[in-house]
């Protein structure tokens, strides 16, 4: 079949993610190779096995109206905003080779003057910064490599939503290796989101020869809409974190108190309470009340406010 190039002006995390995994759900042996390219506006996408608590400030996220997203492949946690161009290659697993993708990639790099090379798992260079992190996910008869590629990504906001929180946590899940970056922006003046897309169709076609373009939002890939509906999800974004546990400590004018909550699917599967507080009712109530809360400041202090306000007002007060 025909090699495809589609193209989406949608720039919601959620829906986006949902197309490219209905694009490589739908992919047969016998389908012709595909390049999507996207942009999402301000995210933070975390890997498969991760832990958004672990990964990123959810609560910073949250008050900023930033989406977090779980993406269906591997690897560490990025930023994506409308300083980002996407791409994902996706093509019958007997066609995937990496080398021939990252070649595309390349080519359209290179095609601005801008010397670039693979290195270690899955970054690509530019004078030995990265500028493009890249993923892998494999079906029955299906593959899918897709990326990100720094144009003039905000790297301010980066840092602040990919610094994990202070709290202590003692999770499970893999965490995210940091990497020195670069916008592609500040090696070449002529790159820009759209310079660059057109670079990476050109190069696609240079390589899987002639392709047509299509508007990847009208496409009518099987399974769009309940894999969006997950993606959007809470079970899916925060609740698909391994086990692990947190632990969180404040002194009061009448005592100190410690939460260590052991974490399932996202919420407290059980809570241990340790205090010096007068009070002999207050561990066991906290304990009662935690239990089964999502781990997010405000259902915490919600369900706190019942036993005792002041540690209510600290728990809402958490960067969680």
């Amino acid at each position: 079949m025909c090699a495809r190039i589609f193209r989406c002006a949608d720039t919601q995390p959620h829906r986006n993610l949902a197309r490219e995994e209905a694009l490589l759900l739908a992919c047969g042996a016998q389908s012709g190779a595909a390049l999507f390219l996207w942009q999402n506006a301000a995210a933070v996408i975390i890997g498969r096995h991760q832990n958004a608590w672990r990964e990123c400030r959810c609560g910073l996220l949250a008050r900023e109206g930033v989406v977090l997203a779980r993406r269906t492949t591997g690897g560490g946690a990025v930023f994506h905003d409308l300083g980002n161009l996407n791409f994902s290659f996706i093509l019958p697993r007997a066609e995937y080779d990496l080398d021939r993708q990252l070649g595309v990639v390349c080519a359209a790099v290179r095609s601005f003057g801008i010397a670039c090379e693979f290195s270690g798992r899955n970054d690509l260079l530019a004078q030995g910064r990265k500028f493009s992190g890249n993923a892998f996910r494999f079906t029955r008869e299906g593959a899918l490599h897709h990326g990100t590629l720094l144009v003039c990504a905000d790297a301010e906001r980066m840092g602040r939503y990919l610094r994990p929180s202070p709290e202590k946590l003692a999770a499970r899940g893999v965490a995210s290796v940091p990497s020195r970056v670069v916008n592609l922006s500040e090696l070449s003046a002529a790159v820009t989101v759209e310079a660059l897309a057109q670079a990476m169709e050109d190069a696609f076609r240079a390589e899987y020869g002639p392709a047509v373009r299509e508007d990847a939002e009208n496409a009518p890939w099987p399974g769009y809409a309940a894999l969006a509906a997950r993606n959007a999800s809470w079970a899916w974004n925060y609740g698909a974190t391994p086990a692990f546990d947190v632990a969180f400590a404040h002194r009061f004018p009448w005592g100190g108190v410690e939460l260590q909550l052991s974490l399932a699917e996202g919420r407290a599967a059980d809570c241990t309470v340790y205090t010096d507080a007068m009070d002999t009712e207050l561990a066991p109530r906290l304990r009662a009340a935690l239990t089964g809360c999502r781990l997010e400041a405000a259902a915490l202090a919600e369900a706190a406010r019942l036993v005792q306000a002041e540690v209510a007002d600290w728990l809402a007060a958490l960067e969680i």
